[in-house]
């Protein structure tokens, strides 16, 4: 690269023109010729101009030093424009080492505190820096860190930290070819990133085109899960991949989770309102002379907070995905997650969410009705209406460490 400038000085009747030419050498050989970077100076002017160069020595030293003056600001401009850094392969086989910002040094097949998260790096990106990227690496730095944060508060143990079990690899889905781990924690969008994921295994060729039925069907949709593996193909995929899940609001979710699964049940899933409704009825209503109406939300609140629900649960298997906490579904204080998405952001969060997995050229999100994932305290409030401070209590009990967790606030307007 060549930069020139000329300056123009008055000086008595004549100019004494200084042009100077900063010449670069850049290059990745390191035998370039004797490095021939440096400055050359020429002077012109008259003969008056001459003899007075040739007296005046601090005037000399002076334009000198201006002319340093003048290199450094140029250097220090270019530098905004000129990426001065070497990518060095990672161990995927060659690929740009581009999200060192967001992985976990800390090893995760074993439960314990976990380390501090490395801090992002303005100089590594997968895409053009712009505002709204370094602004959306910010937030989602803050977020790893105050995870880290709660995780290691010994008050809140029993709520945050779960053991990497069978039950949480079977919420994990695996995408070898883009070296990807999808943590699945339903009612928070999860189909659309199935579909993602559907979409770069190669099953289909766009989010589109995929059948609602495939999406959930696990033996047709080619997405394997990580409990599928042995010891040893999990410990390296933890230990390596790009790993993230989304979050939203815990009572919301509880909501949405009520909603699907006992009024609406949209994929006819019998075994909800035939089995799991009678049942918490049974346990959870207070007057049983109005069982036929079905599952109140209030009987749903108060089968959840209940310390002594577990032999329920364990009669329920697995159905009870939809309104466990974040921690027991993906361990994101024994797992360390690359990222963690919000719901109520969902619009912004999804494309920076590819673009940090390296794959935003290759697949887009299905697009988002605007303010769809905005929280609705009006529906929050609505819901818990008629229910007891002690019930709500209870179940914000056995919440609080999703919402220490995830940055939600507690909800005071509930609970007082």
């Amino acid at each position: 690269m060549r930069l020139a400038m000329r300056i123009l000085l008055p000086q008595d009747q004549c100019y004494r023109k200084i042009k100077f030419e900063i010449v670069f050498c850049f290059t990745t050989d390191w035998k370039c010729p004797a490095y021939k970077c440096g400055y050359h100076f020429v002077y012109a002017c008259g003969a008056h101009a001459g003899r007075r160069l040739m007296t005046d020595t601090m005037r000399h030293h002076w334009l000198l030093l201006g002319a340093c003056g003048w290199v450094l600001l140029i250097l220090m401009f270019a530098s905004k424009f000129i990426n001065f850094n070497f990518r060095v392969p990672d161990d995927y086989g060659g690929k740009s080492d581009l999200l060192s910002w967001t992985e976990s040094s800390m090893k995760v097949m074993k439960a314990r505190e976990p380390e501090k998260r490395p801090q992002p790096s303005s100089s590594v990106t997968t895409g053009p820096v712009t505002v709204e990227s370094v602004a959306w690496q910010a937030v989602a730095t803050e977020r790893l860190e105050l995870l880290s944060s709660v995780c290691r508060n010994s008050t809140l143990r029993n709520l945050t930290h779960t053991p990497i079990n069978k039950f949480v690899l079977d919420r994990i889905f695996v995408c070898d070819k883009h070296k990807i781990l999808f943590c699945q924690t339903p009612k928070v969008g999860n189909t659309q990133w199935k579909k993602v994921l559907i979409v770069l295994n190669g099953a289909f060729s766009n989010v589109e085109e995929i059948p609602e039925n495939i999406v959930h069907d696990h033996e047709k949709n080619g997405l394997p899960r990580l409990s599928s593996m042995n010891d040893k193909e999990i410990h390296h995929r933890l230990s390596t991949y790009f790993k993230f899940f989304i979050v939203r609001d815990p009572f919301e979710r509880l909501i949405s989770a009520f909603k699907d699964k006992f009024l609406q049940n949209p994929r006819f899933e019998p075994w909800y309102k035939h089995d799991i409704a009678p049942a918490i009825i049974r346990k959870y209503r207070r007057s049983h002379r109005e069982e036929a109406t079905g599952l109140r939300f209030e009987d749903f609140v108060r089968y959840l907070g209940d310390p002594g629900r577990r032999r329920l649960d364990r009669q329920f298997g697995d159905h009870i995905i939809h309104w466990v906490t974040y921690a027991e579904l993906c361990a994101p204080c024994d797992i360390g997650y690359s990222v963690v998405g919000h719901h109520e952001t969902l619009e912004r969060d999804a494309p920076f969410i590819l673009q940090a997995a390296g794959i935003d050229r290759l697949v887009s999100y299905p697009s988002i009705p605007p303010g769809i994932t905005r929280y609705n305290r009006t529906k929050v409030e609505r819901y818990f209406s008629g229910i007891s401070k002690r019930d709500i209590r209870r179940l914000y009990a056995r919440f609080q460490g999703d919402f220490r967790l995830f940055g939600y606030q507690q909800p005071d307007f509930l609970l007082n």
